[in-house]
């Protein structure tokens, strides 16, 4: 049994005062507001529950700093990124990736949903283990300290109407019966569960689509990231990608829609509709000039927001929160598209991964808390209720994940995080 103080917590009414908080057995019991710190373990500043990753590829940290010089597109930028995966192997993508959720550890991060594709060997053949890099990312998590939504990918196309090239064979089964059957094997554990994902209608046929959407879980979908697969989906099947989903049944509430960007107001319809979900990765999203989406207006239309890091250009989900509301900002010319509550909801969305129970300072929750420091350079002066609009990622100083402290004082149970960084990609830059 461990006792925390918090001089301030979001709690799900808002920003408290003075919360005393019990964790037993890595729940929640009591939250007491107003209260006296007396014995227990003070926490400083703001304290937030965990928050929620909804949208990572951990090998694309790997390309940080490495893609800017050339400038070009995100069809350039994909080429490397294809380089970068071909080196991968089960043994160096752990050591990748235990540094990457170290990272966002870190930066306050409890549960991260791994939109996971490579899943064989570059030649396209399997590993042993079928799930050999699935399981090296569960490893990963596990060691970081971090709960793991693995969102396995289906990816069967090169893209409509085109065979898988060369450098996506170690993405694809082949078949979306054969994906079904190694998805089957994963089994959930107390810190991992298991969801699936449509790489995008590009590269899924639209035969296949109902097959994934039927399964009993959360779903992610890259959707209409890029005007080229607008262009491309209009073209095969003469409608959206947003309606193309719709016609296979693939959305809904276990739906999450990541990008969202380039959509028609029917497409906005469809989506808020079902209250399919809608993951922003803002920061990707202005690193590969891909556009700013509507989230405003998904938001008021009935989608539920969710925020991701993607690419990991930056590993930070008060900046991520932050560039949503500007991406409104820069779109509208008006302040306060989003409120920091709202802010607070899209950081802290678990349900979007499969963990409803999560993301809530709340009697039975996981006792997540996330310390943001109000006496830094960037946070000295904010007002508790704003300082989501101040602080970065630098400011958290404890982070605790089920109960347990996995970064105090800034300082990650691993060490060096940026050390680690270092160490796995040599390892997989060496290899070939």
């Amino acid at each position: 049994m461990t006792d925390y103080w918090c001089p301030s917590a979001w709690l799900p009414d808002g920003l408290v005062s003075g919360v005393r908080v019990r964790v037993e057995n890595g729940v929640f019991t009591e939250v007491s507001a107003g209260s006296e710190p007396g014995d227990a373990t003070r926490l400083p500043g703001v304290v937030f529950p965990g928050f929620a990753n909804a949208h990572s590829h951990a090998f694309h940290r790997g390309l940080r700093g490495r893609t800017h010089g050339d400038g070009g597109t995100f069809w350039t930028w994909r080429t490397r990124m294809y380089d970068l995966a071909g080196r991968l192997d089960p043994d160096n993508y752990l050591l990748l990736a235990r540094a990457v959720y170290a990272e966002m550890a870190l930066a306050g991060i409890t549960c991260v949903g791994e939109f996971h594709y490579v899943h064989h060997a570059p030649d396209g053949t399997r590993y042993r283990d079928p799930n050999a890099m699935g399981h090296a990312l569960a490893q990963a998590a596990r060691e970081a300290g971090i709960r793991l939504t693995l969102l396995d990918t289906c990816y069967l196309a090169g893209g409509i109407g085109q065979e898988i090239s060369e450098e996506q064979r170690r993405f694809s089964d082949g078949d979306v019966h054969v994906w079904a059957e190694r998805v089957a094997r994963l089994a959930p554990t107390p810190d991992l569960r298991i969801g699936a994902a449509i790489h995008s209608v590009r590269a899924v046929p639209r035969a296949a689509l109902a097959t994934v959407a039927a399964f009993d879980g959360p779903i992610h979908v890259h959707l209409s990231e890029q005007p080229a697969e607008n262009d491309a989906c209009l073209t095969a099947y003469g409608r959206t990608p947003t309606q193309l989903l719709a016609d296979a049944g693939a959305l809904g509430p276990r739906t999450t829609a990541v990008h969202a960007t380039h959509l028609t107001s029917h497409d906005i319809a469809l989506l808020g509709e079902s209250h399919t979900g809608a993951c922003l990765c803002p920061t990707t999203e202005a690193d590969l000039a891909d556009g700013i989406g509507p989230a405003r207006e998904l938001a008021d239309a009935g989608s539920p927001i969710s925020l991701g890091s993607d690419q990991h250009a930056v590993v930070d989900m008060l900046l991520e929160a932050r560039a949503l509301e500007h991406g409104e900002r820069l779109r509208t010319g008006q302040r306060g598209r989003f409120s920091p509550a709202e802010l607070v909801g899209a950081m802290t969305a678990h349900a979007s991964l499969g963990w409803p129970e999560a993301g809530r300072i709340a009697v039975g929750a996981p006792a997540d808390l996330v310390a943001v420091r109000l006496d830094s350079p960037r946070t000295a002066g904010c007002t508790p209720e704003q300082v989501l609009l101040a602080a970065t990622a630098t400011d958290i100083d404890t982070v605790v994940v089920g109960g347990r402290e996995v970064v105090r004082a800034g300082v990650h149970i691993l060490g060096d995080v940026g050390r680690l960084l270092g160490a796995a990609m040599a390892v997989v830059e060496a290899a070939r």
